[in-house]
């Protein structure tokens, strides 16, 4: 057995083994606010850096290692120049986090804890000696880390219309996957972005790599859950979609991320009031804000606001 494979069997192992003793389903090993902590605000020591696609590529496949051995798998993707690019948003990847904190329950979370952190300029040129800084003056590298899902499908299709039609908690799932990917209009929403736990037990189905979404403009990879193909849907997801009001949505996802230069380290902090509504990436000197734009929040309410007229006119079956 070559190096590679025995760190993947002894990293699924331990995420195995953590669920058990932490009482969490197999998907997500830790509670999602520790999850949180530990990628914001805990030290940690880079085990494994890899490239994840192909060489050279700025998306990295990361083990992070703790001194309370809760070691976590993580995707690594360190933003550039100006922090948002086609493929490469944070902000998206972190409000599609945030947003479903809005109408779902931890349990039925449909994007795995995503998240930014912080870093000097030359700080981080320990972890990647080539890299430019995100934003100038102060020089600060801005990185999106995101929960990395083992015990998932890969490829394939994801959507088993049999299951769905007959096992009411696959069904739950795939239904809240497809409404979030609607919500976000989601342009990347192919079969290898929706994944489906492997766990018979409990089939949660996520959604991964929101970056191309909100405003994004469309992939060529295929858009297929980007509308809501599905003809039932939770009704108590609806009620809690129905709940939502305009001021709350605004206040949330205005700022969904929010760092700050603090005696030479960049540290994430609690929001502050918005910057600036109107741009979705903010820079006031030593503090950056991620969020949503006052439009895009608009057309994320309108989809809400579909979905329960919908609803209500009998489009849809509740269960």
């Amino acid at each position: 057995m070559n190096w590679s494979n025995k760190i993947k069997i002894q990293t699924i192992l331990t995420l195995f083994l953590s669920s058990i003793i932490f009482g969490q389903d197999s998907n997500i090993a830790f509670p999602v606010e520790e999850i949180e902590k530990k990628l914001k605000h805990d030290e940690f020591e880079i085990f494994r850096f890899r490239d994840l696609r192909f060489e050279g590529d700025i998306g990295k496949r990361v083990i992070l290692r703790y001194p309370d051995k809760k070691d976590l798998q993580i995707k690594w993707r360190r933003a550039l120049s100006g922090g948002h690019a086609f493929n490469n948003a944070p902000r998206f990847e972190i409000a599609a986090y945030e947003l479903q904190k809005l109408f779902l329950d931890e349990s039925d979370f449909v994007v795995p804890p995503t998240l930014a952190r912080g870093y000097t300029l030359e700080s981080y040129k320990s972890i990647e000696a080539d890299a430019d800084p995100t934003f100038k003056d102060p020089d600060i590298v801005l990185v999106m880390m995101q929960y990395w899902l083992n015990t998932v499908t890969v490829g394939g299709e994801v959507y088993n219309k049999e299951k769905f039609n007959t096992d009411p908690l696959y069904a739950k799932h795939f239904a809240n996957t497809n409404i979030m990917t609607y919500i976000i209009n989601h342009q990347d929403s192919n079969e290898g972005n929706l994944l489906t736990s492997t766990d018979e037990k409990n089939p949660r189905v996520f959604s991964v790599d929101n970056g191309v979404t909100f405003s994004s403009p469309k992939s060529n990879r295929g858009a297929k859950w980007k509308h809501i193909r599905v003809k039932r849907i939770p009704k108590k997801t609806v009620d809690r979609l129905r709940a939502i009001t305009s001021d709350e949505l605004h206040k949330k996802m205005g700022v969904v991320a929010q760092l700050e230069l603090v005696n030479g380290e960049v540290k994430s902090v609690e929001s502050s009031a918005n910057l600036n509504a109107k741009k979705g990436v903010r820079q006031k000197g030593g503090v950056i804000q991620l969020g949503l734009t006052t439009k895009e929040i608009r057309a994320v309410e309108k989809k809400i606001k579909y979905i329960v007229k919908q609803a209500d006119k009998g489009k849809y079956e509740l269960f």
